[in-house]
């Protein structure tokens, strides 16, 4: 249904994607993985068509196949009432009308097509049964029935945004979907709604995400863009066979590797020793025993032959490379956490949140001790965000109080990235945040894989990301004790969440995150806050 031939792509002379080539059929579900600004989105926006590609080429089979396409953020007008942006979409018989005859004219000419017989008669019934037909039961599906229609855009959470978003390309009825983290800000109940839909769709599906539970449950492959060589590596299977895979060609890489090393050794050894031993019969020997001397330069330029042929094969493609090893994100709270000795760190006291005269959540009366790991679980638009927003001091309480440890220093990350200054860089960013010399805050920014000259690039150039981990670099400059984290690892690539959560697994402070990854959820929390009904019941682990 589509495939991918020889994409390339660079910016200003620098590499993004280089001889890309892949192809999707019908009912194949593809992981598209890779670090945060290797190419992933890049490559959709080019198969969109939204941008151009240096060389190489999209094709659809056939070409009247229907793209849909999810990106990363809402690019919708925040003050458009939800039921308009909907509305948008109810009518599409014009558009119908038009496909419908521009496929019969295509069947004017490929009478036996029968990829064409089908669209004309999708299209067909599309138009009998009236076009925009799912528009009430796609949105109620995913939760975004019970909304009032007048709502803002911009007042929705960031989970209702995306469920807003997706149901707009489902509404499209496409034959190709290609996602872009679609999984960003969705509660459990609706991650596991779009995997058993992706498991019923009968189109093909490239998938951009980081969420690992989620591509065990949908992928029947992955593509592994890497960043150094702007090549694509195919997987058979899904994101823990493509781990067992990948692991173990790292492995027996490193161990030709080590063989050839100690072979290239062994070598060199061998040749200097010998050079040495034709050197010493030289020095040693004297004028009237030529035979010996010739002896020894024959064997001084056997050795030299060989010690070129071994740089010639050393400046091959033939040698064994040792495995790459991209910088690892070091994220070292301990020092900070130890400031923090108190046993409460927070308590909330009848508290209720919410917003003017709408009560979200109320009668709260809960404590994070010293050392938790608290994950804040519930569906999208529940409050979730609110609470720690009021806890983080950005809202008042409507009611109650809530008390923060005496020794306690607060960092706060919200989903929306909204505390970072667009004009300014990661590096002025970091010596904002503490007393730092330019050389060690540069240092210190690429344990958060921020290399060469990225820490002087203008935040708003900064994928999302190199965002989120710019704000995590700041909360550890800052020293803090207790983490509220909305969403922290939503735009992290997977080797970036596997290192933030080995670094929170040795920090002896308190968090408390707002996390939908499953994955991440079994290896870090010792306790669940549940939002249910106005309230929330917490269940230690």
């Amino acid at each position: 249904m589509l495939t991918v031939n020889r994409i390339t792509k660079s910016y200003n002379l620098s590499p993004v994607l280089n001889d890309i080539t892949f192809s999707i059929a019908a009912g194949q579900r593809v992981g598209l993985i890779g670090h945060n600004g290797s190419g992933k989105s890049t490559l959709l926006r080019i198969i969109m068509g939204q941008e151009t590609a240096d060389g190489g080429q999209v094709m659809l089979t056939p070409s009247t196949l229907r793209l849909g396409y999810l990106a990363q953020g809402l690019e919708i007008d925040p003050t458009t009432p939800l039921a308009e942006v909907l509305a948008q979409v109810v009518d599409e018989t014009p558009r119908l009308e038009a496909r419908l005859a521009e496929l019969a004219a295509q069947l004017v000419t490929q009478p036996d097509d029968v990829a064409l017989h089908r669209a004309y008669d999708r299209t067909l019934t599309r138009l009998a049964n009236g076009a925009g037909g799912n528009v009430t039961s796609i949105p109620a599906s995913i939760g975004l029935g019970a909304i009032d229609p007048r709502l803002h855009v911009g007042r929705l959470s960031g989970g209702q945004k995306t469920r807003l978003a997706l149901a707009l390309v489902l509404l499209g009825e496409p034959d190709v979907l290609l996602l872009d983290e679609p999984t960003n800000h969705l509660d459990v109940e609706m991650l596991e709604w779009l995997e058993t839909w992706l498991a019923d769709f009968a189109g093909a599906a490239l998938i951009v995400s980081h969420d690992r539970t989620f591509l065990d449950r949908t992928a029947n492959r992955i593509l592994d863009l890497n960043p150094i060589h702007h090549t694509i590596r195919e997987y058979a299977g899904n994101y823990s066979d493509y781990l067992e895979q990948y692991l173990a060609e790292q492995s027996r890489q490193l161990a030709a590797w080590k063989d050839h090393t100690y072979e290239v050794r062994r070598i060199k050894q061998d040749i200097a020793r010998t050079k040495e031993q034709a050197r010493h019969v030289e020095i040693t020997t004297r004028p009237n025993q030529p035979g010996v001397r010739r002896i020894a330069k024959k064997v001084a330029r056997k050795a030299a032959s060989r010690e070129k042929k071994l740089d010639r094969f050393l400046a091959s493609d033939e040698r064994v490379a040792k495995p790459e090893r991209s910088w690892q994100m070091k994220l070292d709270f301990e020092d900070a956490a130890q400031a923090h000795i108190g046993r409460d760190v927070i308590e909330l006291q009848d508290l209720s949140v919410g917003y003017g005269e709408r009560v979200l959540l109320s009668g709260l009366n809960l404590t994070i001790n010293a050392g938790a790991r608290v994950v804040l679980a519930g569906s999208n638009g529940a409050g979730k965000t609110t609470l720690i927003r009021t806890m983080a001091g950005q809202l008042p309480p409507l009611k109650g109080r809530i008390r923060l440890g005496g020794s306690v220093r607060l960092g706060y990350m919200s989903q929306e990235q909204d505390s970072l200054d667009d004009q300014s860089t990661a590096l002025e960013t970091i010596l904002r945040a503490a007393p730092m010399s330019e050389t060690e805050a540069r240092s210190f920014l690429h344990y958060f894989l921020f290399e060469g000259d990225d820490s002087l690039r203008p935040i708003s150039t900064l994928s999302y990301g190199e965002r989120s981990r710019l704000l995590l670099a700041a909360l550890v400059a800052e020293g803090c004790t207790f983490l509220l984290l909305d969403e922290p690892i939503n735009h992290l690539d997977i080797p970036s969440r596997t290192r933030f959560e080995e670094a929170l697994a040795t920090f002896s402070g308190t968090v408390l995150a707002v996390v939908h990854d499953r994955y991440f959820i079994d290896r870090f929390a010792t306790e669940i806050w549940q939002v249910t009904d106005g309230g929330i019941s917490p269940t230690l682990l």
